[in-house]
């Protein structure tokens, strides 16, 4: 079986009826955040290509708050919800 060519996949879509495209785009939607998130669940775990990347940031961020240099981003909505 020969797959479809893009232009073909194009028109097929061009000529569905809107409650069809709209129900495409839903699925599209769906199916490509579900792999997206998949690749990010590989990269984050550890001995993934993101973890040391992920490790050093938790470091940085820890330390920038024992120095004063960044607050928990609660307590910046809190002193925010504060100003009149």
């Amino acid at each position: 079986m020969v797959a479809p060519t893009l232009d073909a996949i194009r028109d097929a879509i061009s000529r569905l009826p809107k409650d069809e495209k709209v129900s495409l785009v839903a699925w599209l939607a769906l199916e490509t955040n579900d792999a997206w998130d998949r690749q990010m669940q590989r990269d984050f775990a550890p001995g993934g290509r993101g973890a040391k990347f992920q490790k050093r940031v938790k470091a940085e961020v820890a330390s920038a708050v024992r120095k004063g240099t960044l607050q928990p981003l609660s307590e910046g909505f809190a002193q925010r919800r504060k100003r009149p």
